[in-house]
């Protein structure tokens, strides 16, 4: 099972809310998760981001492979160097 660190989406209509998990890379978008790791909100001003910092760790530690979206996140946040 390769492991994945994505965004889910939650909310309504026009008004997106996010959970960062860790999920079986074939999992669909907003399917089954091992575990959540935080929260991404990008409707405040500024976005609000929510973080797990041990669960995102040992998940890294563990070779989760990143998406795009939450690689961005995670590097502004200070989890990923460059990569």
């Amino acid at each position: 099972m390769a492991v994945t660190i994505r965004l889910s989406r939650k909310g309504t209509t026009k008004r997106p809310y996010y959970r960062l998990v860790a999920t079986d890379s074939k999992a669909s978008r907003d399917g089954k998760f091992l575990e959540i790791l935080g929260t991404y909100d990008p409707k405040e001003n500024p976005a609000l981001v929510k973080l797990h910092k041990e669960k995102v760790n040992h998940w890294l530690a563990k070779g989760a492979s990143v998406s795009e979206s939450a690689r961005a996140i995670l590097r502004k946040e200070g989890f990923l160097k460059g990569s």
